[in-house]
């Protein structure tokens, strides 16, 4: 099976530290971390585990590993996520702090690689992402017949969830995705 994989960093790792804020008893829940604001900024994700597993089983191959996000202070983050086999997208953030351009541009290109890269037949694709604004795009490639696959931690979007043709939880990797 020939894996393309598309990751919204700033996504699973802002997520990452609210369910491990959870785990650490820092929030009652995950809505209590939500509405309280509650993140666990000691947790960081380890690019090479997160690479290894969502790439890394013996009877895949892979297309492509693309992360995007926002360039953090140290840009060196960016080279060793590079190191661990992802191609990395940057986008400068807003004046307002926020990232606009990331679910377009992944949303893009896995609607560009779908229809030039991917084999239908022995390929799938992997989002790794939890809101719903990619659901549009995950009906249309279901639809047309590709195999979408959504792997996040728990608290995915419903929509996105079942718009997917299989869910995977990152949940119980949270400690293994540990740097």
């Amino acid at each position: 099976m020939l894996s393309y994989t598309y990751v919204d960093n700033s996504n699973v790792f802002i997520e990452a530290q609210r369910v491990s804020a959870v785990e650490e008893g820092m929030a009652a829940d995950l809505n209590d971390a939500i509405d309280r604001r509650v993140f666990n900024f000691n947790y960081k994700l380890d690019y090479g585990k997160l690479y290894e597993y969502l790439c890394g089983e013996d009877d895949r191959q892979v297309g492509c590993a693309k992360l995007w996000g926002s360039p953090p202070p140290s840009d060196s983050f960016w080279a060793m996520v590079e190191s661990k086999g992802f191609e990395v997208v940057t986008y400068d953030r807003n004046a307002a702090g926020k990232e606009k351009k990331v679910d377009v541009a992944i949303a893009h290109a896995i609607t560009k690689d779908a229809y030039t890269k991917v084999n239908k037949d022995d390929s799938e694709i992997v989002l790794v992402a939890g809101d719903k604004d990619y659901v549009p795009v995950i009906e249309d490639l279901k639809s047309e017949g590709y195999r979408v696959v959504v792997v996040f931690w728990d608290h995915a979007a419903y929509e996105l969830k079942q718009a997917a043709n299989k869910f995977i939880s990152l949940n119980q990797w949270l400690s293994y995705l540990q740097k």
